[in-house]
Protein backbone atom coordinates (compact mmCIF):
# COMPACT_ATOMS: atom_id res chain seq x y z
CA UNK A 1 0.00 0.00 0.00
CA UNK A 2 1.58 3.18 -1.07
CA UNK A 3 2.23 6.14 1.79
CA UNK A 4 -0.47 8.66 2.19
CA UNK A 5 -0.08 12.03 1.82
CA UNK A 6 0.52 13.78 5.02
CA UNK A 7 -0.16 17.17 5.93
CA UNK A 8 0.85 20.21 8.35
CA UNK A 9 -1.29 22.70 9.95
CA UNK A 10 -0.41 26.25 11.33
CA UNK A 11 -2.99 28.43 13.77
CA UNK A 12 -1.77 31.50 13.75
CA UNK A 13 -3.02 34.39 15.96
CA UNK A 14 -2.22 36.08 19.24
CA UNK A 15 -5.95 35.34 20.16
CA UNK A 16 -5.44 31.79 20.13
CA UNK A 17 -2.36 31.64 22.18
CA UNK A 18 -3.96 34.46 24.90
CA UNK A 19 -7.04 32.34 25.46
CA UNK A 20 -8.98 35.10 23.72
CA UNK A 21 -10.21 32.55 20.63
CA UNK A 22 -10.55 29.16 21.59
CA UNK A 23 -9.44 27.37 18.34
CA UNK A 24 -12.32 25.25 16.81
CA UNK A 25 -10.37 24.84 13.05
CA UNK A 26 -7.64 21.95 14.32
CA UNK A 27 -10.50 19.16 14.69
CA UNK A 28 -12.59 20.33 12.01
CA UNK A 29 -9.47 19.89 9.59
CA UNK A 30 -8.59 16.90 11.35
CA UNK A 31 -11.20 15.29 10.48
CA UNK A 32 -11.78 16.52 7.16
CA UNK A 33 -8.54 15.32 6.18
CA UNK A 34 -8.82 12.05 7.32
CA UNK A 35 -12.47 11.61 5.10
CA UNK A 36 -9.59 11.99 2.12
CA UNK A 37 -6.60 9.72 2.94
CA UNK A 38 -4.54 12.21 4.35
CA UNK A 39 -2.44 12.27 7.51
CA UNK A 40 -2.35 15.01 9.45
CA UNK A 41 1.05 14.37 11.35
CA UNK A 42 1.40 18.27 13.11
CA UNK A 43 -0.16 21.06 14.30
CA UNK A 44 1.75 24.21 15.28
CA UNK A 45 0.30 27.87 16.95
CA UNK A 46 1.90 30.42 16.18
CA UNK A 47 2.15 34.25 17.66
CA UNK A 48 1.61 37.35 14.39
CA UNK A 49 4.95 37.69 14.55
CA UNK A 50 6.61 37.79 11.05
CA UNK A 51 9.45 35.75 11.29
CA UNK A 52 8.07 33.22 13.53
CA UNK A 53 5.02 32.47 10.54
CA UNK A 54 8.19 32.64 8.14
CA UNK A 55 10.24 29.91 10.52
CA UNK A 56 7.22 27.54 10.68
CA UNK A 57 6.15 27.43 7.29
CA UNK A 58 9.87 27.07 5.86
CA UNK A 59 9.75 23.89 8.56
CA UNK A 60 6.70 22.68 7.42
CA UNK A 61 6.17 23.14 3.89
CA UNK A 62 9.30 20.98 2.91
CA UNK A 63 8.35 18.36 5.89
CA UNK A 64 4.67 17.48 4.63
CA UNK A 65 2.49 16.92 1.16
CA UNK A 66 0.16 20.02 2.06
CA UNK A 67 0.26 23.07 4.87
CA UNK A 68 -2.39 24.76 5.89
CA UNK A 69 -2.96 27.96 7.15
CA UNK A 70 -5.47 29.36 9.73
CA UNK A 71 -5.90 33.33 10.55
CA UNK A 72 -3.99 36.58 9.38
CA UNK A 73 -5.54 37.36 6.20
CA UNK A 74 -7.84 39.98 7.61
CA UNK A 75 -8.10 43.85 7.11
CA UNK A 76 -6.08 45.29 10.05
CA UNK A 77 -2.51 45.92 10.87
CA UNK A 78 -2.30 42.59 12.84
CA UNK A 79 -3.13 40.85 9.71
CA UNK A 80 0.66 39.64 8.41
CA UNK A 81 0.26 35.93 7.18
CA UNK A 82 -0.02 37.23 3.26
CA UNK A 83 3.22 39.05 4.15
CA UNK A 84 4.92 36.32 6.25
CA UNK A 85 3.64 33.61 3.58
CA UNK A 86 5.55 35.93 0.48
CA UNK A 87 8.53 36.38 2.52
CA UNK A 88 8.76 32.33 3.49
CA UNK A 89 8.52 31.58 -0.77
CA UNK A 90 10.79 34.48 -1.77
CA UNK A 91 8.37 36.75 -3.56
CA UNK A 92 6.60 39.79 -3.58
CA UNK A 93 3.47 40.69 -2.99
CA UNK A 94 0.57 43.38 -4.16
CA UNK A 95 -2.71 43.84 -4.93
CA UNK A 96 -3.94 40.90 -7.22
CA UNK A 97 -6.49 41.71 -10.45
CA UNK A 98 -8.37 38.73 -9.45
CA UNK A 99 -9.06 39.48 -5.72
CA UNK A 100 -9.75 43.10 -6.24
CA UNK A 101 -12.27 41.90 -8.57
CA UNK A 102 -13.81 39.86 -6.10
CA UNK A 103 -13.80 42.72 -3.71
CA UNK A 104 -15.22 45.43 -5.78
CA UNK A 105 -18.08 43.06 -7.16
CA UNK A 106 -19.01 42.24 -3.78
CA UNK A 107 -18.54 45.60 -1.25
CA UNK A 108 -21.18 48.68 -2.20
CA UNK A 109 -20.05 52.05 -3.87
CA UNK A 110 -17.43 53.63 -1.34
CA UNK A 111 -16.92 50.83 1.08
CA UNK A 112 -14.02 49.08 0.10
CA UNK A 113 -11.93 51.52 2.04
CA UNK A 114 -8.07 51.10 2.25
CA UNK A 115 -8.10 48.42 5.48
CA UNK A 116 -10.57 46.09 3.30
CA UNK A 117 -8.24 45.98 0.19
CA UNK A 118 -5.50 44.66 2.05
CA UNK A 119 -7.69 41.63 2.06
CA UNK A 120 -6.47 42.08 -2.02
CA UNK A 121 -2.56 41.86 -1.73
CA UNK A 122 -2.14 38.55 -2.50
CA UNK A 123 1.85 37.22 -3.21
CA UNK A 124 3.37 36.57 -6.03
CA UNK A 125 2.19 33.16 -8.19
CA UNK A 126 -0.13 32.31 -6.15
CA UNK A 127 -4.00 31.07 -7.32
CA UNK A 128 -7.05 31.81 -5.24
CA UNK A 129 -9.12 29.99 -2.85
CA UNK A 130 -12.63 30.46 -3.19
CA UNK A 131 -14.68 32.21 0.09
CA UNK A 132 -18.28 31.34 -0.59
CA UNK A 133 -18.90 33.13 3.12
CA UNK A 134 -18.13 36.66 2.92
CA UNK A 135 -15.74 36.71 -0.70
CA UNK A 136 -12.24 37.94 0.37
CA UNK A 137 -10.18 34.96 -1.05
CA UNK A 138 -7.55 32.81 0.20
CA UNK A 139 -4.71 31.62 -1.51
CA UNK A 140 -2.12 28.74 -2.69
CA UNK A 141 1.06 29.21 -3.14
CA UNK A 142 3.15 25.59 -3.73
CA UNK A 143 2.43 23.08 -1.42
CA UNK A 144 0.96 25.98 1.04
CA UNK A 145 -2.90 26.88 1.95
CA UNK A 146 -3.76 29.99 3.13
CA UNK A 147 -7.31 30.46 5.04
CA UNK A 148 -9.17 32.70 7.24
CA UNK A 149 -9.26 32.27 10.80
CA UNK A 150 -13.23 32.52 11.40
CA UNK A 151 -14.21 28.87 11.41
CA UNK A 152 -17.70 29.13 9.08
CA UNK A 153 -15.13 31.03 6.26
CA UNK A 154 -12.30 28.59 7.04
CA UNK A 155 -14.89 25.94 6.40
CA UNK A 156 -16.01 27.64 2.95
CA UNK A 157 -12.77 27.65 1.99
CA UNK A 158 -11.53 24.34 2.66
CA UNK A 159 -14.39 22.55 1.18
CA UNK A 160 -13.44 24.95 -2.24
CA UNK A 161 -10.20 23.66 -2.61
CA UNK A 162 -11.28 19.68 -1.55
CA UNK A 163 -10.68 18.86 -5.81
CA UNK A 164 -7.05 19.97 -5.38
CA UNK A 165 -5.96 18.00 -3.00
CA UNK A 166 -5.00 14.50 -3.80
CA UNK A 167 -5.70 12.32 -1.02
CA UNK A 168 -5.23 8.18 -0.45
CA UNK A 169 -6.61 5.12 1.23
CA UNK A 170 -8.96 6.69 3.79
CA UNK A 171 -8.11 6.13 7.76
CA UNK A 172 -10.72 3.88 9.52
CA UNK A 173 -11.68 3.75 13.08
CA UNK A 174 -13.44 1.43 15.82
CA UNK A 175 -13.82 1.56 19.16
CA UNK A 176 -14.01 0.03 22.34
CA UNK A 177 -15.11 1.31 25.45
CA UNK A 178 -14.67 -0.29 28.90
CA UNK A 179 -15.13 0.94 32.50
CA UNK A 180 -11.54 -0.64 33.23
CA UNK A 181 -8.61 1.20 34.51
CA UNK A 182 -5.55 1.75 31.94
CA UNK A 183 -3.42 0.39 34.52
CA UNK A 184 -5.01 -3.62 34.16
CA UNK A 185 -5.45 -2.86 30.27
CA UNK A 186 -2.22 -1.69 29.34
CA UNK A 187 -0.29 -5.20 29.45
CA UNK A 188 -2.41 -7.33 27.42
CA UNK A 189 -3.28 -4.16 24.93
CA UNK A 190 0.26 -4.08 23.84
CA UNK A 191 0.17 -8.25 23.10
CA UNK A 192 -2.25 -7.32 20.89
CA UNK A 193 -0.79 -4.01 18.93
CA UNK A 194 2.33 -5.72 18.91
CA UNK A 195 0.45 -8.48 16.90
CA UNK A 196 -1.26 -6.33 14.82
CA UNK A 197 1.47 -3.80 13.50
CA UNK A 198 -1.42 -2.65 10.55
CA UNK A 199 -3.32 -0.98 13.14
CA UNK A 200 -2.72 1.64 15.70
CA UNK A 201 -4.24 1.20 19.31
CA UNK A 202 -4.81 4.22 21.48
CA UNK A 203 -6.10 4.04 24.93
CA UNK A 204 -7.83 6.93 26.29
CA UNK A 205 -8.90 7.46 30.35
CA UNK A 206 -12.07 8.93 30.81
CA UNK A 207 -14.26 9.79 33.90
CA UNK A 208 -17.85 9.65 34.21
CA UNK A 209 -20.17 9.93 36.93
CA UNK A 210 -17.40 9.02 38.75
CA UNK A 211 -17.03 5.93 37.12
CA UNK A 212 -13.55 5.49 35.71
CA UNK A 213 -12.79 3.68 32.49
CA UNK A 214 -10.76 3.64 28.84
CA UNK A 215 -11.86 4.70 25.28
CA UNK A 216 -9.75 1.96 23.55
CA UNK A 217 -9.33 3.04 19.80
CA UNK A 218 -8.15 1.22 16.68
CA UNK A 219 -7.43 2.82 13.77
CA UNK A 220 -5.92 1.00 10.34
CA UNK A 221 -6.59 1.49 6.17
CA UNK A 222 -6.86 -2.50 6.49
CA UNK A 223 -10.39 -3.11 7.24
CA UNK A 224 -9.76 -6.98 7.92
CA UNK A 225 -6.94 -6.16 10.00
CA UNK A 226 -8.91 -3.67 12.10
CA UNK A 227 -11.67 -6.20 12.45
CA UNK A 228 -9.54 -8.79 13.70
CA UNK A 229 -7.38 -6.34 16.47
CA UNK A 230 -11.16 -5.01 17.63
CA UNK A 231 -12.54 -7.93 18.11
CA UNK A 232 -9.51 -9.47 19.74
CA UNK A 233 -9.81 -6.01 22.34
CA UNK A 234 -13.75 -6.83 22.83
CA UNK A 235 -13.05 -9.93 24.00
CA UNK A 236 -9.75 -9.09 26.04
CA UNK A 237 -11.89 -6.57 28.19
CA UNK A 238 -14.31 -9.00 28.62
CA UNK A 239 -11.75 -11.43 30.06
CA UNK A 240 -10.22 -9.24 32.55
CA UNK A 241 -14.17 -8.59 33.63
CA UNK A 242 -14.75 -11.93 34.31
CA UNK A 243 -11.62 -12.56 35.87
CA UNK A 244 -12.51 -10.61 38.60
CA UNK A 245 -8.81 -9.38 39.10
CA UNK A 246 -9.10 -6.21 38.33
CA UNK A 247 -11.79 -3.34 39.17
CA UNK A 248 -14.36 -2.65 36.88
CA UNK A 249 -16.73 0.33 37.33
CA UNK A 250 -20.21 -0.50 36.87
Amino acid sequence: MPSPPTAGLLLIGDEILSGRTKDKNLGYIADFLTGLGIDLMEARVVADIEDDIVAALNALKVRYSYVFTTGGIGPTHDDITADAVAKAFGVPIDHDPRAVAILKAHYDPGMLNEARMRMARIPQGASLIENPVSKAPGFRIGNVFVMAGVPKIMQGMLESLKPQLEGGTPMLSANVTAFIGEGDLAKPLKEIQDRYREVVIGSYPFEEQGRYGSHLVLRSRDAAKLAEAAAEVEAMTGSLKASGTVRVWS
